[in-house]
């Protein structure tokens, strides 16, 4: 692809070595390339392989003339638009000048060529060249917007759709609760009912704090309380908080973090929710009765959390997607997944803050997956 800072090349095309030169050395400067060619075949050899500004023929050559040159450039696609100005040392009669317009020149010089003439005109040409490149990158430019663009509003409106639904739900089951609680007098019923209204509460709410990362992660206003924390603490915290999800599925579940004391610098409720999202995401895309492991060590000074599962795994195309704002693997009943597709993608700009990592370590299609969460770790 040309570039607009690339050189402009423009081509000689003269039978005699020294016109060439001449020629050369009246317009090369900073910025120009010459190509240089002493028969048609060798001029079309050049415009084959080479973007040109502008072509200066000499008329009078053995073999394939100026016009016969000419001719062929106009009829092939990547040489038909370069502007072309014949040389001549013969007499520029009207007929001679017709042919040659007629075979798609611009200009029709006499040699020996006034310098200063041939250099305005010749720059006038490298100019328009410099210029359609700028507008063919800008074009290139708007495009690449464009299709962004159009991949946010995809985003968008798919955010928005799968909003709907996570909102509905909860609401429904909430007014379902009020109705109830108002038409029937059951305490027992009712107790029910309440704890079922605060898990839809706390739903929604986990949904608010979801909409609210969103905006902070593209804002870049997401902010950390780092203290020194026990690498276990932290670990057990997320476990506990994904427990009843696991549990839920009848997972069976297996954790190995290290007995030594191992301590990070870092934000403990935001790494415990990084961990709890990798664990939840585990047992949401795992068929009942799976197995979902957390295992932790130390790996040059760096704590390695590996979250493993026997899920559905992700597909090639997703793998390399699965961070980005909105993602989301299809279920196992091929339905929208709860949540809105973020959890990944802030828990990549939570470890970016905490000056680690998160990456997909393994993954496949019915096999399962292990994420990796790399952290520095505090010298004792």
């Amino acid at each position: 692809m040309t570039r607009v800072e690339d050189p402009i090349h423009f081509l000689l095309v003269d039978d005699l070595r020294e016109n060439l030169l001449a020629l050369e050395a009246l317009l090369q400067r900073e910025g120009l390339v010459c190509l240089k060619a002493r028969s048609g075949d060798e001029a079309l050899e050049l415009l084959l392989s080479h973007d040109v500004a502008l072509a200066l023929l000499d008329v009078q050559m053995p073999g394939m003339d100026g016009f016969q040159l000419a001719e062929f450039m106009r009829g092939a696609e990547v040489s038909r638009h370069v502007p072309i100005i014949f040389l001549t040392a013969g007499t520029a009669d009207r007929q001679r000048r017709f042919r040659g317009y007629e075979a798609g020149a611009v200009d029709f010089l006499q040699k020996p060529v006034e310098a200063d003439i041939l250099r305005s005109k010749a720059n006038v040409f490298f100019d328009l060249h410099r210029q359609r490149r700028q507008i063919m990158a800008q074009r290139d430019e708007l495009e690449v917007l464009a299709e962004a663009l159009k991949t946010v509003d995809r985003h968008k409106n798919e955010f928005l759709a799968v909003l709907g639904h996570e909102i509905r739900n909860p609401v429904m089951a909430l007014n379902a609760g009020l109705h109830f609680l108002r038409r029937r007098k059951d305490p027992e019923r009712a107790d029910e009912i309440h704890a079922q209204m605060e898990r839809q509460v706390a739903h929604l709410t986990r949904l608010v704090d979801d909409m609210l990362d969103i905006s902070r992660i593209d804002q870049g206003k997401i902010a950390l309380s780092k203290e020194r924390v026990a690498l276990r603490t932290v670990l057990e915290f997320a476990v506990e908080a994904s427990r009843a999800q696991i549990d839920a599925a009848g997972h069976a579940f297996a954790a190995d973090i290290p007995t030594e004391p191992v301590c990070l610098h870092a934000d403990a409720t935001r790494l415990a929710q990084v961990v709890g999202n990798l664990l939840n995401n585990a047992a949401r895309y795992t068929p009942a009765g799976g197995r979902i492991a957390l295992q932790a060590r130390v790996v040059d000074s760096f704590a390695e959390i590996d979250v493993t599962d026997t899920g559905i795994g992700i597909p090639p195309a997703m793998q390399t997607k699965i961070f980005e704002l909105f993602a989301q693997v299809k279920s196992p009943t091929e339905r929208a997944q709860e949540g809105l597709g973020i959890g990944l993608a802030l828990g990549k700009q939570l470890m970016e803050l905490h000056g680690g990592t998160i990456s997909l370590a393994s993954s496949r299609p019915g096999a399962g997956s292990t994420f990796r969460i790399r952290l520095p770790i505090l010298e004792a």
